[in-house]
């Protein structure tokens, strides 16, 4: 009797403690968390020019193997690449060279620092100059944008984030997001490739920092305008006055 007490008080408090543990929902997915301000690392970002340089050396190493081969067929100087209309040079039906590509590259990953919200339906990514890069953080390839200039869409995977980004005359652009387990460090790789040739490849890095807080708060007021004041103070005290 005292054996069937004492287990049925045990089998209760165990229901009880699954009861109070937190239900994981399958259903959602679990990402790590990119959220935060980001300021690039030069020391261990990739400079465009020496990325460029070692890019060509690799191509010049490669058709110089192949034209010693025997049975080889001459290489053409000026890889199948067109840089589209992106306001850079271009050369229709021979292409634009690596070069063009590599500026592209420079320019769209010219920002210094990002900052990066998130929450458990949405990543919102934030870039000085540029359009803001937003995702959902749901399994299936997602479109964001759709119209004459281009396409953008974004998906994961695994946990690394990826826009794409394509552009008229086959030019494609893609960002690939990872974050550090701890949370420290964000990678960026930015690839731009064109009528299905080789990429060139940029890769970023990013350490975690505390940006400082805007200096002034603002608001809009009917008679006297944009009214503003230091953080912290009360702008009760201000528009009192009006």
């Amino acid at each position: 009797m005292v054996f069937a007490l004492v287990m049925s008080l045990t089998t209760g408090h165990s229901a009880l403690a699954q009861d109070s543990l937190p239900q994981l929902d399958l259903e959602l997915p679990l990402r790590l968390d990119f959220s935060g301000s980001w300021e690039k690392d030069f020391r261990r970002s990739d400079n465009w020019e020496d990325e460029l340089s070692r890019t060509m050396r690799i191509r010049q190493e490669a058709a110089a193997r192949q034209q010693s081969s025997p049975g080889s067929t001459r290489i053409r100087s000026t890889p199948p690449i067109s840089i589209g209309n992106v306001n850079l040079p271009r050369n229709r039906g021979r292409g634009a060279n690596i070069i063009d590509l590599a500026r592209l590259a420079e320019y769209v990953s010219r920002q210094n620092t990002l900052q990066i919200t998130q929450t458990r339906e949405e990543i919102r990514i934030e870039r000085n100059g540029e359009a803001a890069l937003i995702c959902g953080t749901e399994y299936e390839l997602q479109e964001t944008f759709a119209n004459q200039h281009g396409v953008e869409v974004c998906g994961w995977d695994g946990q690394q984030l990826l826009f794409q980004i394509m552009l008229p005359d086959d030019l494609i652009i893609m960002h690939r997001f990872t974050v550090s387990s701890n949370n420290q460090v964000l990678n960026l790789l930015t690839s731009v490739y064109s009528k299905g040739g080789e990429p060139f490849n940029l890769i970023q890095a990013f350490n975690r920092y505390q940006a400082p807080r805007d200096e002034f708060n603002c608001i809009q007021t009917l008679s006297r305008g944009q009214v503003c004041n230091q953080s912290g103070a009360d702008l009760s005290t201000v528009l009192d006055g009006q």
